[in-house]
């Protein structure tokens, strides 16, 4: 596929496609099983996921910090005039080494430190017990889930979107009946659902190794040089796409443990479903994001700035389609979300529709500020990238988490919107500049 010649709107499309059928799937992973655990044990087991959810957002998050950092890079050099195709899987070698080593360390910590982990997290007395069950088949295969995120994104720059779509997809679909056969026939509780997601993840990664196989595959392994050099440069290009997603686990616990402190467990159960609307959200949001950034970063090589614009103009659009969409959806029907959640009681179905619509509100603009991140990482500009991740995830929602409630107990569930409509307008400015300054047209 011909990023710096060829049709881009089919291009775009072709990869959007794929990039959501993939995003979208890897959010089954935790929202199916929340599904079919708070049908299964009611409230509690709504709630000892939501203790459980940073854990996914750390994984993920490892894995995104390589792949997206180290294939940024890749497609850039594959775009450029000097296409050493040694130096591109250094790259890609380094890569796979950084993703090894954070695999091996995020296992010890899971392993040995599950129960202050948990504890920090927010997980209470009567939510423990079902969090660490949960977790015992999860221990077993976290490399997995990290080396998904990574191979996933160097697939995509190396022309297999689909592949890894499929790869995916089909992890997810044993996710789907594992849960309901595991929890439900089998009688295996919130184990059972552990047991079918890590299932799931092995599934997914053994199919993205099968493109190591094919006649396309341009990615192999070499010795790096200078290896902690480009260990760090991977790393600073994919950190904003890493913190997006440590940050949420960060929100989550900010919000576990405020809720926790003001509200109780039915609104941390509450809670617990709006992380999974969020995420299936954010999903669309990387869709965008993962769609473009191989035809950016390669033309961007290629100092084809014409293409960049038009890109980001099919971006744009698709980032405003989710935005509409479920925003409407928290707005029109947020108690369909509750009874597919879990099995609610009658206080539950009275407090979700002002917290979930409230809150809802801040998906009108969490993909645009999402996608922009992408953006800029695609563009060289991480440190932009940073500052729109950092100040999101972490400084402005960090503030209002703990000013809000001191106001009104109430007003915590505003805070996603304040933060949202703050960080969009630097983005949008951002956003201007740095696509004013491209050049028009090389050749």
């Amino acid at each position: 596929m011909d990023f710096i010649n060829g049709k881009l709107k089919p291009i775009y499309f072709k990869y959007l496609a794929a990039a959501f059928g993939s995003a979208l799937i890897t959010s089954i992973y935790s929202i199916v099983d929340m599904a079919i655990v708070g049908q299964y044990q009611g409230p509690d087991g709504t709630a000892a996921l939501a203790v459980v959810a940073p854990i996914w957002n750390i994984i993920f998050s490892l894995g995104l910090l390589m792949g997206i950092g180290g294939s940024i890079i890749f497609s850039t050099l594959k775009g450029s005039s000097d296409q050493n195709t040694h130096s591109q899987n250094e790259y890609f070698s380094t890569a796979v080494i950084g993703s090894l080593l954070l695999a091996v360390i995020f296992w010890i910590v899971i392993i040995f430190f599950d129960k202050q982990l948990l504890t920090f997290f927010g997980a209470k007395d009567n939510l423990m017990p079902l969090a660490l069950e949960y977790l015992i088949p999860i221990k077993f295969v976290i490399p997995c889930f990290l080396f998904t995120q990574m191979l996933a994104a160097f697939l995509r720059n190396d022309n297999s979107p689909t592949l890894a779509t499929v790869a995916v997809l089909l992890g997810g679909v044993f996710n789907i009946f594992g849960d309901y056969t595991f929890v439900f026939l089998f009688d295996m509780g919130i184990f059972g659902a552990g047991l079918a997601t890590a299932i799931g993840s092995v599934i997914s990664c053994f199919i993205m190794l099968l493109h190591f196989l094919s006649k396309s595959n341009t990615l192999y392994l070499v010795k790096p040089t200078h290896i902690f050099l480009k260990f760090k440069k991977i790393c600073v290009t994919g950190f904003s796409t890493f913190f997006i997603d440590i940050a949420m686990g960060i929100l989550t616990i900010l919000f576990n443990r405020q809720i926790m402190k003001y509200l109780g467990t039915n609104a941390l159960s509450i809670y617990g479903i709006i992380v999974n609307i969020s995420t299936f959200v954010q999903c669309c949001a990387y869709s965008v994001g993962q769609a473009s950034q191989p035809i950016i970063s390669m033309n961007y090589g290629a100092k084809q700035g014409d293409r960049i614009k038009e890109t980001l103009k099919y971006a744009l659009c698709s980032v405003a389609f989710f935005s509409i969409l479920w925003s409407a959806l928290s707005l029109c029907i947020p108690n369909i979300f509750v009874t597919f959640f879990m099995k609610p009681t009658d206080e539950i179905l009275a407090m979700a529709p002002a917290i979930i619509s409230i809150y809802g509100l801040s998906f009108i603009l969490l993909p645009f500020n999402i996608f922009s991140t992408y953006y800029f990482q695609a563009l060289l500009k991480p440190q932009i990238s940073f500052i729109i991740s950092i100040t999101r995830g972490l400084i402005v929602s960090g503030i209002l988490i703990f000013l809000l409630p001191l106001l009104n107990v109430h007003y915590i569930w505003f805070t996603m919107l304040f933060t949202e409509i703050i960080v969009a307008f630097f983005s949008v400015i951002s956003m201007i500049y740095y696509t004013k300054s491209l050049p028009a047209k090389t050749h």
